[in-house]
């Protein structure tokens, strides 16, 4: 059963991935949390885990993803050489803090964040018809914060980036092959560090690789690299307004829950 709950896991994640670009990270920790607190691991590494596992998840996941962007032709290099480079800086940065922030905490910070952007989502209508990038350095800078914070909850970046690069008039297809690039090179940076770190000394499920719980790991990467690729192609034949209202009801009911379930 608690196989079958990851192929099941890997598919919502991948479809989450391909369509709105956000790595799957927002579906898959809330669910990992679940399915560990079922399995009686240690609430002291259980969220850590599962952000862990769903960074090196989102490692592999997002590869579909960002081939079938590249072969629609909507990556806009221009942003991806001035934000990616930020992104990887932020995520080494947000890993060195990854064993020292409590769980619930992270939780709640994740859902007020989800809250706002699915908002700023489902409300703000771009004025602009063209593209007018802000300066190198500040979508840098951006990066690097989106870096930090993504690595910090287990997530792709995609709900910070994409809304980001459409309130700058880039269309939402082009943002969200962005997010696809930068959710890869957060996920992989931080699992290369999570993979290595020391587990604290609790009682531990077999087969861990640091904190990367390698079960669930080939459970949802089975399933959520093809469904990446159904979730990319549904996000090619939606429109610009629709997907985006998708996109945040999507994050704003998911924030909610992050926030209910850790204060209430």
């Amino acid at each position: 059963m608690e196989y079958l709950i990851y192929l099941v896991l890997g598919s919502v994640a991948g479809l989450v991935s391909g369509l709105f670009g956000v790595g799957g990270g927002t579906v898959i920790v809330p669910i990992l949390l679940v399915s560990f607190a079922a399995q009686g691991i240690s609430p002291s590494i259980a969220t850590h885990t599962a952000i862990a596992t769903s960074l090196a998840c989102i490692a592999v996941s997002s590869l579909t993803a960002i081939y079938t962007h590249l072969q629609k032709g909507v990556v806009d290099w221009r942003v991806v050489r001035s934000f990616i480079p930020g992104i990887i800086i932020g995520t080494l940065i947000g890993s060195s803090f990854f064993v020292s922030i409590e769980g619930a905490i992270l939780q709640v910070l994740l859902g007020v964040f989800l809250v706002a952007i699915g908002l700023q989502m489902t409300t703000y209508r771009a004025a602009k018809m063209d593209v007018n990038l802000p300066r190198r350095i500040y979508l840098g800078l951006s990066g690097i914060s989106i870096g930090g914070i993504s690595a910090l909850f287990g997530v792709g970046g995609g709900m910070f980036t994409t809304p980001l690069l459409s309130y700058y008039g880039i269309n939402i297809h082009s943002a969200i092959s962005v997010a696809a690039i930068g959710g890869f090179c957060i996920a992989i940076t931080a699992s290369l560090i999570y993979a290595s770190t020391m587990v604290a000394s609790v009682p531990t499920p077999s087969l861990m690789l640091g904190y990367i719980y390698l079960p669930a790991w080939v459970g949802i990467i089975i399933t959520s690299t093809p469904f990446a690729k159904i979730g990319a192609e549904l996000a090619h034949r939606s429109s610009d307004r629709q997907l985006k209202k998708i996109f945040g009801i999507f994050l704003l009911l998911l924030g909610l829950r992050f926030i209910w379930t850790n204060v209430v």
